[in-house]
């Protein structure tokens, strides 16, 4: 059964779109940030919406003051408009973490103990046997079932002994709680004009992390309770986060927060035909403009 919203007034700020780019300070921004970034302002602005700017900086190691400096500076020089103040997610960890807790005492996550040695050793045993272990959408293998068969003394043992692990979402037990036919409204594209019900199936991702031991939030719980508190109603992004959207649906449904309105759009490909990526170090904003490119010319590379 969805539970009151979180935050009560979200609803009435809803009543105006707002829109959001979010980017993570871990690197430069590149193409495909410029893409992100500029096709959201111009569909505020065709929606007469607000616009709003997140930097998702739970990655406390690899999200640096540095690189988010370099963020404000690109956006800044592209012409991105964005209300104040930005919310910092690294500022916010008390508000996840009550979350967290909630999930917790509804017995909806689980402390997973096994390493990634361990993961690996237990499917290669499995695949030995001549069963295929499944792997979720991108390509991972799913989380064996195995911490959720741990008593509660074996649990809290681990846990006082200091053991590393992570919390997991059992999503058999989510699901059982949530309606049938979960679903997310996806734009069909840029314009706004027509839409098509997605079904949400988050089983494909298996048991997914929410928090760590030191980090008491994940990208996915994080973003959902943002979105909420932030009154975001229209989320547009690329399509790498497509699949995705299916977990955030499902937390949506057992928080009792609303679901914005998706379009995933087209990603911008290197010479090779992958996604740009700041791990590979694809040339970046900084580097463009440093070059003697202007905001025109992103914008024209861009397809904008």
């Amino acid at each position: 059964m969805a539970k009151a919203p979180i935050n009560p007034n979200a609803a009435s700020e809803m009543t105006l779109l707002t829109f959001r780019f979010a980017p993570s300070p871990n690197g430069e921004l590149h193409l495909g940030h410029a893409y992100s970034a500029l096709l959201n302002q111009r569909m505020a602005a065709r929606a007469g919406g607000r616009m709003l700017l997140r930097i998702e900086d739970i990655d406390v190691t690899r999200c640096t003051p540095e690189f988010e400096g370099g963020v404000l500076r690109d956006l800044e020089w592209l012409g991105l408009q964005w209300e104040k103040p930005v919310r910092r997610q690294s500022e916010h960890f008390a508000e996840y973490r009550a979350v967290l807790d909630r999930l917790i005492a509804e017995e909806l996550v689980y402390p997973a103990f096994m390493s990634r040695g361990e993961i690996r050793a237990f499917i290669a045993e499995t695949e030995k046997r001549g069963r295929d272990w499944p792997r979720d959408p991108d390509g991972v293998p799913l989380y064996p079932p195995l911490d959720k068969a741990l008593p509660a003394r074996e649990r809290k043992r681990r846990i006082a002994e200091d053991m590393p692990f992570a919390w997991r979402l059992d999503v058999e037990a989510a699901m059982a709680r949530v309606p049938a036919g979960l679903s997310w409204t996806e734009f069909t594209d840029e314009t706004m004009s027509a839409t098509r019900a997605i079904e949400a199936q988050p089983q494909a991702w298996g048991d997914v992390i929410l928090a760590r031991r030191d980090i008491p939030t994940s990208y996915h719980l994080a973003v959902v309770l943002d979105d909420e508190l932030q009154g975001v109603s229209h989320v547009v992004r690329g399509q790498d986060l497509y699949s995705a959207t299916s977990v955030q649906r499902l937390l949506q449904e057992l928080l009792g927060l609303p679901a914005p309105r998706y379009f995933h759009h087209r990603l911008i490909l290197g010479p090779d035909g992958r996604k740009l990526s700041k791990s590979f170090k694809d040339t970046g904003l900084a580097a463009l403009r440093e070059a003697g490119m202007s905001p025109r010319d992103i914008t024209r590379l861009v397809g904008l």
